[in-house]
């Protein structure tokens, strides 16, 4: 299986990002929170409060996918208006990290676990990552209001957000050992002349399976392939030998 890493490469325009569209606005849920520790009243929506009984449907998928996305809206909203968008998505990027641990995630989504002893953990997960105030306290928003259990969707909708907001575009750089940060670097050349995109993040994985060389996605959710692997050449050769028409004596 894939293993992401982070990968400091970032090609960035010198445009700054434009001011936060009314589009990217969150709408079924009004999420708002201050950038310091002080507990803040989450008000939810008729609508978002009712996924919470509708999780286990198609329609509660699809009501839980629509909240994520209002959460990562107002948390993109507040590092707009703090001029902390990069920090925040550095912050971000940090959660998927932490809560990407299976034993990490199930902690915070048992309802057993008292939410003390889950604010206890969280502060010592943004001590230990130095996370900024107000990515502390959309976390024990999240803890409060039990969505914590949203995080990984949220965290996929805030790097849509910011890709939005900030015209970029997001490659995925998979490869059997890590690349280095030159050749990276000509990868994020090569996505942003073929995207028009101002500014281009990549993210690096480990995968065994390509044998040798390195594949790149991009475009939306991946659907545009780079494909310079060593498997694929391998696989092309097999279907032109139709091995299935040789019998070995042995």
């Amino acid at each position: 299986m894939a293993a992401l890493q982070q990968t400091p490469i970032c090609l960035q325009s010198k445009t700054p990002p434009p001011p936060l569209s009314s589009s990217l606005t969150a709408r079924s849920t009004a999420v708002s929170f201050s950038s310091t520790f002080t507990p803040v009243n989450l008000k939810l929506t008729a609508a978002a409060s009712s996924s919470t009984s509708l999780r286990r449907g198609g329609g509660g998928a699809r009501m839980n996918a629509t909240a994520a996305s209002s959460y990562a809206a107002a948390l993109a909203d507040v590092a707009v208006s703090n001029n902390t968008l990069e920090t925040t998505v550095a912050d971000v990027e940090k959660l998927e990290k932490f809560f990407g641990e299976p034993s990490v995630f199930d902690f915070f989504v048992n309802p057993t676990i008292s939410l003390e002893k889950k604010r206890g953990v969280l502060d010592d997960i943004a001590k230990s990552a130095a996370l900024q105030p107000h990515t502390v306290n959309f976390l024990n928003i999240l803890v409060d209001a039990k969505r914590i259990d949203l995080i990984k969707d949220i965290v996929a909708e805030f790097e849509t957000v910011y890709n939005k907001i900030t015209d970029t575009e997001l490659a995925i750089v998979s490869s059997v050992v890590k690349l280095e940060s030159q050749h990276l670097a000509q990868i994020a050349k090569q996505v942003q002349k073929l995207t028009g995109s101002k500014n281009v993040r990549i993210k690096s994985e480990i995968d065994p399976s390509l044998v040798a060389g390195f594949t790149v996605r991009y475009g939306n959710s991946g659907s545009k392939l780079i494909d310079m692997s060593v498997k694929k050449q391998l696989e092309e050769i097999a279907a032109q030998l139709d091995l299935g028409d040789i019998k070995l004596n042995l």
